[in-house]
This record gives C-alpha cells, structure tokens and sequence, in this order.
C-alpha cells in the first residue's frame, strides 16, 4: 500500500538549510536515516507511527534536500545537528530511533545528549562491530571517489539503473534490498551527494571494517532503554552484532525480524510500528542526573554489567 507524501519543511541553522518531516503528535519520535538515504526511508512507517507519536525525520546534512556543503560529516557532527534541529523546534526530549548510519548517531546522541534522550532504538546499527559490507570498505580506498563518480555519471546512469532493476527483480533474499541500493545510486547522480557522502564513508569505515563503535561506552544504556531491531538477512552489517548488543547492554530489548535485510522498517512496517509502540509503552523515559552519570562514568562499568570485552578486527 503507498503511504502519502507528507510535506518536507526546511529550517536555516548555521547558514545550512536542513530538510525534515513532522507529523503527529505526542511522545516525540526522531528518526534518523541511512548512509545515501534521507526521510523517505521511513515512508512506510511515518503515518502509522504518527497516531501515536510526534514524529521528527530528518534529512542529515549530504542526504536529500538538506543542504551538501563542504562540512563537518563526522557522527559527533551528525548529533550535533540534530541538538540543534530540536532545539530550534522547541523539542526538548525525544525517543531517538537510528538505521544504520543513523544507528550510529543516535548512539552518540545519546551519549553526548543524555539529558535529551528518553529512550534508543537501534535498526541494524553500526558501531556494534567491524563487519560491514565489502562495497563499502571498497568505497573507502584511496581513488574510490574517481570510480563513483564514472558509475555514476550521465552515459552510465541508465545501465546502472537497469542493472539495479534487474536485481530488484530477482527472487534471491540476499538481493531484497536491491530497491534501496537503487534509489541511493539514483541520489549520487548529484555531485555534491557524492561529496558528502565520500566523507561520511572515511570516517566511519576504513579497509578493515567499521571505525566506530559503541562497545567502550555501552554501559552507559543500563540507564536508558534500549531496543535492538534487526532483519535476519541482513547483507550489509551483519545480524550476528544483534547478539552483540544483548551483550553489550544486558538490559536490552533485541527483535530480529525473520525474512527481512537491512532495511527491516520497509520489510515488515506494521511489525516495526508494532514494536516500537510497545517499547515505548513498556519502558519509563530515562531521566538524566549528572551526579549519577558522573558516578558511572568514573566506575568504568556499572553494576550488572561486565567489562565490554574486545572485538577482534576481521
């Protein structure tokens, strides 16, 4: 079924326009994308969603209609802005809901936002592991920016664009995100896009896998609720880190959704609503006291919670 378009709103904030969707109303929901994508993503679950809650999604800078300047698009960056974006709506709380990428900055929202976060929601995340997907430690190498931009450019588009159809097509479970792969190469087109988006790929992920991880400050979440949501096919960071969460933060929810890849909110949307509705049901909003969160942050690892043990490189 198609979801309505809702109306894209734009605001200036330190000279850049950044896009975003807001609907609803109540407890505040922000949702926050994927590397190459932007608020569409979550078209199939931004209606639902919004019968129950005030729903904040963003275009992050490089992704979309925000704007694509020559900035800084590093996840602390991104969490940042999203402080900022709040502030200026007049929001002071939210339930911080992160795909991917936006897995990655929600966390670091979260840990450098603690007294605006209410609760974490992690849609097959980055930063719980080194594994990603060799396409995109390629896109990492030193002259990948060269190759993108012939991949992409204007007499290549169309077999590009047939090439990814065809695999969209295909009945293969590993190929079932082949529509998002789609649409991303589609938003590279833009040369700015591609800019921003080269950025985010160097600091996050290098030849070995993922940069960034959230394994040294995981003990922090035993005061925030969390919630893991993961699809079981999942070809670009891999499901296994679902189990990783759990033992990381022991308190946490973790929902691996069968038949479904990365994009587990586009596969299974009534589940994804689903479980979010009860998450936030079930969980008191966490309350920030910085005496408390100085004490924890000087104990290293809380009670109940074991040292985060290392996670080998591949």
């Amino acid at each position: 079924m198609t979801q309505p378009t809702p109306e894209v709103q734009t605001v200036l904030i330190h000279g850049h326009e950044r896009a975003y969707v807001k609907l609803g109303s109540g407890p505040v929901l922000l949702l926050l994308h994927g590397l190459g994508c932007d608020h569409t993503t979550w078209l199939p679950v931004l209606t639902r969603l919004s019968r129950h809650f005030t729903v904040i999604a963003p275009d992050l800078l490089g992704h979309g209609r925000s704007a694509k300047p020559r900035y800084d698009y590093s996840i602390a960056g991104y969490a940042n802005g999203m402080r900022d974006l709040l502030t200026v709506l007049g929001i002071d709380k939210v339930t911080v809901v992160g795909h991917s990428l936006g897995g990655g900055v929600a966390m670091q929202f979260a840990y450098q936002f603690p007294e605006r976060t209410e609760r974490l929601v992690l849609v097959a995340p980055g930063g719980l592991g080194p594994e990603v997907s060799p396409l995109l430690r390629l896109v990492s190498l030193p002259g990948a920016g060269l190759v993108l931009d012939a991949l992409t450019s204007k007499p290549v588009r169309p077999f590009g664009r047939v090439a990814l159809g065809m695999l969209a097509s295909s009945p293969l479970p590993t190929l079932r995100d082949s529509h998002e792969v789609a649409a991303i190469y589609d938003n590279l087109a833009d040369r700015d896009t591609r800019s921003a988006f080269r950025h985010v790929v160097r600091g996050v992920i290098d030849w070995r896998g993922q940069i960034i991880t959230m394994t040294d400050r995981a003990y922090l979440t035993q005061h925030m609720p969390i919630c893991v949501v993961w699809g079981q096919g999942d070809t670009v960071v891999p499901v296994r880190h679902a189990s990783l969460a759990a033992e990381y933060a022991h308190d946490a929810r973790v929902e691996v959704i069968a038949d479904s890849g990365h994009f587990p909110h586009r596969d299974h949307p009534e589940r994804f609503v689903r479980i979010l509705r009860t998450f936030v049901a079930q969980t008191a909003p966490a309350t920030y006291h910085r005496g408390r969160w100085r004490a924890v942050l000087r104990r290293g690892s809380g009670p109940g919670l074991a040292p985060v043990a290392a996670v080998a490189q591949p």
